[in-house]
């Protein structure tokens, strides 16, 4: 048998005052996510598939029996929260703008197509880690208020299971933070729409338990803004024919 269990076994069971597991959960779909247009900080509410994928995802939720939802307090993550805790059973929800979306400043409303082209742009991809966007952040900004927001979380809530509704690039920073990733790589790691992944959490220690779970696993082999998009039923949850 592999000896890496038995090491997560021995963290995971030593006494301190750090522990619980985080579910982070990326918000539904928007008209926006299939245009390529950068939200940011902008109340873009769910769309119709969006609001079919995270039904889909609330029987993945539901087996989860989390404890609590803090949600990012920008409305398409709002809607979601709210979604997923009438399925679940009308579990608490708290608001934490500490996981809103990276406030992206001028570049909010633009296009992929149009964002390639913006010199600015072009070094902020380059070196993320070093370079803020046009509103300020850096991707370490991003991801220390987002781990912040998850330790306290854990903290005020010891031993629950807490499901964090956020945004993409908040969730790839926070689950490099707690594999031990460089951050420059969080590009990397595939958040899609509607996605789960989790983290049990004892004092330094953590375990990543899964990334990126959905209720449809090929919609994570569809690129970026691709027109192939799976499309929901809004009443099944089920691709639709």
């Amino acid at each position: 048998m592999a000896l890496g269990p038995f090491y997560v076994a021995q963290k995971l069971s030593e006494p301190n005052n750090l522990h619980g597991t985080a579910i982070l959960m990326r918000h539904g779909e928007t008209h926006w996510n299939r245009e390529g247009r950068v939200m940011g900080r902008n109340p873009v509410e769910l769309s119709e598939n969006g609001r079919a994928q995270v039904q889909a995802a609330t029987l993945l939720a539901r087996s989860l029996q989390p404890d609590l939802i803090v949600t990012s307090p920008l409305i398409r993550a709002r809607q979601t929260a709210e979604i997923v805790a009438s399925a679940i059973g009308g579990i608490e929800i708290t608001e934490d703008p500490a996981i809103a979306e990276v406030s992206y400043g001028r570049w909010e409303g633009m296009t992929y197509k149009e964002l390639v082209n913006d010199p600015h742009y072009a070094v902020y991809r380059e070196s993320p880690v070093n370079y803020p966007t046009p509103g300020g952040e850096t991707i370490p900004d991003v991801q220390a208020r987002g781990v912040a927001a998850v330790h306290r979380a854990i903290e005020a809530h010891p031993g629950c299971r807490i499901l964090f509704v956020s945004h993409g690039d908040i969730i790839r920073t926070v689950l490099c933070y707690f594999l031990g990733l460089d951050l420059k790589f969080f590009h990397r790691v595939r958040i899609d729409n509607a996605a789960l992944s989790g983290i049990q959490i004892a004092g330094n220690f953590a375990e990543v338990k899964f990334m990126n779970w959905l209720p449809e696993p090929s919609r994570a082999f569809i690129s970026p803004f691709s027109t192939a998009r799976l499309q929901l039923d809004p009443n099944t949850g089920k691709p639709k024919e």
